[in-house]
C-alpha cells in the first residue's frame, strides 16, 4: 500500500474523531452554535462556487 494514503486516511480519521469528540463534549448552547457557523460557512462557499462557475461559463 501506498505510505502516502495510509497517511491520509489516518489524517482524515484523526480530525473526524477530534470534531466529533469535541461535539460530543460541548454543552447545548455551543452545539447549537457550531452548528450555526457551519451552516453559515457552507453557505457561503456555495455562494463562491456559483459565482466561480458564473464567471468561467
Amino acid at each position: 500500500m501506498n505510505r502516502k494514503t495510509i497517511a491520509k486516511g489516518l489524517a482524515v480519521g484523526t480530525v473526524a474523531g477530534i470534531a466529533f469528540y469535541g461535539l460530543s463534549q460541548s454543552s447545548m448552547r455551543k452545539k447549537h452554535s457550531l452548528k450555526k457557523n457551519a451552516g453559515k460557512a457552507l453557505r457561503a462557499a456555495g455562494s463562491v462556487i456559483d459565482e466561480i462557475t458564473s464567471i468561467i461559463m
